[in-house]
């Protein structure tokens, strides 16, 4: 690779900045820009006829295009999830030709994480309480929020998979002294920061979990993970998130779980389907407080980007290991 001038096809809507970055950094590579930029790094894009003469992709190509691009050796994904792209087919085109794909999760790590946390911290803090109060009564309830506040030091957090969003939400936790346990397909035995199970662990643990925050990923083995069963093992006081994807819970569920009180709480940032139409009984249901998938946002999010992607570059033509490679 290290002598090839490589042909370079993007969609990835970036700001003016950010395409800069992009263009001085690929240097004599050849770039071709889509017609049609992403609408949303949460959705594929359209076909596209630059993309069959490519030897790179950079954003959301289309996957059957990919699948079929012969010359493509490697996909580098504007997003962290790639579950459109983790198919059987997919794979055994990708590995034909000795392709790889990479993801951004080292781009999304971190906002999601101080995400995840800035949510425990508001519901252990009582957060939603008082601005209930601002925008409604404007009383001074002192008392009813201070008794219901709460320490995290000693409570048990559960988190649900064990990727890079997690293992920065770990790090984020351990000052607080909280009790953690992540769950993992297959645990190594070298993870460090918290208790690992497996994931055909996790209804044992469910029960004792005052915090349970999911990020697992989106895809078949996943959806609907969070179901009635499981959300009726979890305590009452017990708080669930979702920073991971929305088709991972069963969304029906989890509301009955809210208004009958079989949870304390939940704070979502992804839902199914996006945007959440204003009807959706979840914006009503009780202590459901949400976001609108702006866990992973930040004001630098495309130049980190464009940054991420041109390392990755650096590393392909030189022949090195790959940044977030899932495929």
């Amino acid at each position: 690779m290290a002598n090839k001038n490589l042909t370079i096809w993007t969609n990835a809507k970036l700001s003016d900045a950010a395409t800069k970055i992009l263009r001085d950094g690929i240097g004599e590579h050849r770039l071709i820009q889509s017609g049609v930029l992403e609408k949303s790094i949460l959705a594929a894009g359209a076909h596209d006829p630059g993309l069959d003469m490519a030897d790179v992709a950079f954003g959301q190509p289309a996957p059957a295009q990919v699948i079929a691009a012969g010359n493509l050796r490697w996909v580098h994904l504007t997003t962290a999830g790639y579950d459109r792209y983790d198919t059987p087919a997919m794979r055994a085109a990708v590995a034909a030709r000795d392709g790889r794909i990479t993801n951004s999760s080292s781009v999304f790590c971190e906002p999601v994480a101080q995400h995840g946390l800035a949510m425990i911290l508001a519901q252990s803090r009582q957060l939603p309480v008082a601005l209930a109060n601002q925008m409604g009564a404007k009383a001074w309830p002192i008392g009813a929020i201070r008794a219901g506040s709460r320490l995290l030091a000693g409570q048990s957090v559960l988190i649900l998979g064990y990727g890079t969003i997690a293992r920065r939400l770990i790090e984020m936790l351990r000052p607080f002294d909280m009790r953690i346990v992540a769950s993992r397909r297959k645990p190594r035995g070298d993870e460090t920061g918290a208790r690992i199970i497996a994931t055909d662990a996790v209804e044992g643990e469910l029960g004792m979990a005052d915090h349970v925050v999911n990020i697992l990923p989106g895809g078949g083995e996943t959806a609907g993970y969070m179901n009635a069963g499981r959300f009726a093992l979890m305590k009452r006081s017990a708080v669930f998130y979702n920073v991971g994807r929305g088709t991972t819970v069963d969304q029906k569920a989890l509301e009955s779980a809210l208004r009958c009180g079989q949870i304390a709480a939940a704070w979502l940032d992804v839902t199914t389907p996006e945007p959440l139409p204003p009807g959706d009984p979840l914006w009503t249901a009780p202590n459901c407080f949400i976001t609108p998938h702006t866990a992973g946002g930040y004001d630098t999010e495309p130049v980190k980007l464009a940054e991420h992607f041109l390392e990755n570059l650096r590393r392909f033509t030189a022949g090195e290991a790959l940044v977030d490679r899932v495929i």
